[in-house]
């Protein structure tokens, strides 16, 4: 028996065209979308959920909107959906955080509402249920998206396609050169998210605040919980150490809170499934099901050892698996921990960053955290693939090493690189130029013409 099977070839229809097509629903490619349909371009974006949103979704906090230095570094069309959730009660302001930097606490059910709400608003075409399943390219240019829904395999054709996967799916796709976890082929490993109701969070941080030495955090002082009602909390790690040593089973060595928008509902992080590749259907299906296993003992880790939980019940799991590292695309700049670390400025930023070097081992439970002090900028070489031409890439999937990924991951600078591939994008359909010769100086004075935050005029090296 054969392992391969010759699929015969077929003309495939064509579903739409569009000025801009934006693959991927999540932090990027709404801003990316919302950013190229702002003068009136034909937009499409594509996403293979029923929602958009992404990881905004699944309970975790926005993390990266303020710098090291408390300054707020994104804003732009960021900002402007942040308000928009304000606007309703389904956002917190931006907290500055010890260990962070900043929290932005969103209502994850209020996220893709408004966000389709503003993407309609905009006049961007969606399509949700489909999945970018290849490419239509002529040379090194790509012309088109196949995609694949319960309607077969149909095309969008596009004059330029932002890639905003997450995964690098069309680069990869297209034949981009692209880069997977470290040197060993190791990614940082996912959580599945869960949310827990009835908890007494008051109690929680008073305990923190009043009883330091029992319920130790790391890097966050016990006088931030006594001033802070909404919270994260990293740490414990004595007592994760002692239910361990009654018995119970827990994949990593720190206790991971984030306190809900609502009364008595805390987020928890703390499942962690080594091995998973995130481009693979199988092995996601084995971190789903391992992640909802680990769930059962740390809620009764939670529930018998840590302070304010001892009523809390079940409420809901993510709908999918926090996925922290998969593919990276190698771009005409790839960052690497000497830029984060020295806050080096570029002559091509399109975006600043501030969020510190944070890497989940691939294997075992730990975790390192490196600051640099400051502020960094990404550059938009950094989003333009080799190889390939009429395509960009924002969001986690960048041109980074390993290293540099865990810093620039976060949404926040995720956001400001999907508003700025969307700019670039719209720049280079309306000139009929390719996306890399656009003019770099005429987008960052868009960005800053429309709220965007931007390190210069100043010193830049290149």
């Amino acid at each position: 028996m054969t392992n391969n099977i010759i699929e015969p070839a077929k003309e495939l229809p064509v579903r739409a065209s569009a000025d801009v097509l934006v693959i991927g629903g999540g932090p990027s490619g709404i801003m990316a979308a919302l950013a190229a349909a702002e003068d009136g371009a034909n937009v499409m974006l594509i996403e293979s959920r029923s929602f958009v949103g992404g990881n905004m979704t699944i309970g975790l906090p926005i993390l990266g909107f303020l710098g090291q230095k408390g300054n707020q570094i994104i804003k732009g069309l960021p900002q402007k959906y942040i308000d928009r959730l304000k606007a309703i009660g389904a956002s917190s302001e931006h907290r500055p955080c010890p260990l962070h930097m900043s929290l932005t606490l969103v209502e994850p059910e209020a996220v893709k509402t408004v966000a389709l709400q503003m993407l309609v608003e905009a006049g961007v075409n969606i399509l949700f249920y489909a999945f970018c399943a290849g490419v239509v390219k002529e040379g090194d240019e790509l012309k088109g998206v196949i995609i694949e829904s319960k309607a077969g395999r149909e095309v969008v054709l596009s004059k330029v396609i932002i890639d905003c996967s997450g995964d690098a799916d069309v680069a990869f796709k297209a034949g981009v050169p692209c880069e997977f976890g470290n040197e060993q082929g190791g990614v940082q490993p996912p959580t599945l998210m869960f949310c827990l109701g009835g908890v007494d969070t008051e109690k929680l941080r008073l305990s923190i605040a009043e009883e330091p030495r029992t319920y130790l955090t790391d890097f966050i002082p016990a006088e931030y919980f006594g001033q802070n009602n909404q919270f994260v909390l990293v740490g414990m790690r004595n007592l994760i150490n002692q239910a361990k040593e009654e018995g119970l089973s827990l994949p990593t060595e720190r206790t991971i809170l984030i306190t809900g928008l609502r009364k008595g509902e805390i987020w928890v992080n703390m499942t962690r499934v080594n091995g998973v590749n995130g481009t693979d259907p199988a092995s996601l299906t084995r971190g789903e099901i391992e992640g909802r296993k680990q769930i059962e003992d740390i809620q009764r880790y939670l529930v018998n050892y840590v302070p304010g939980f001892e009523n809390a019940y079940f409420l809901k799991t993510a709908p999918f698996l926090g996925i922290r590292e998969t593919r990276r695309i190698k771009g005409q700049y790839t960052m690497d921990r000497d830029d984060i670390m020295s806050c080096r400025h570029f002559e091509d930023a399109i975006a600043v960053a501030s969020y510190p070097l944070d890497i989940h081992h691939p294997v075992g439970g730990g975790c390192t955290l490196e600051w640099c002090g400051d502020c960094y900028d990404i550059p938009y070489r950094s989003l333009v693939p080799q190889e390939v031409k009429n395509l960009l890439v924002a969001g986690r999937a960048i041109s980074t090493t390993h290293e540099a990924m865990s810093a620039i991951r976060v949404m926040a600078p995720c956001m400001a690189m999907g508003e700025a591939a969307g700019r670039a994008a719209k720049m280079a359909v309306k000139q009929g130029i390719q996306p890399d010769a656009i003019d770099v100086k005429a987008l960052q004075q868009e960005l800053l013409e429309k709220g965007a935050y931007l390190r210069i005029p100043q010193e830049t090296t290149i």
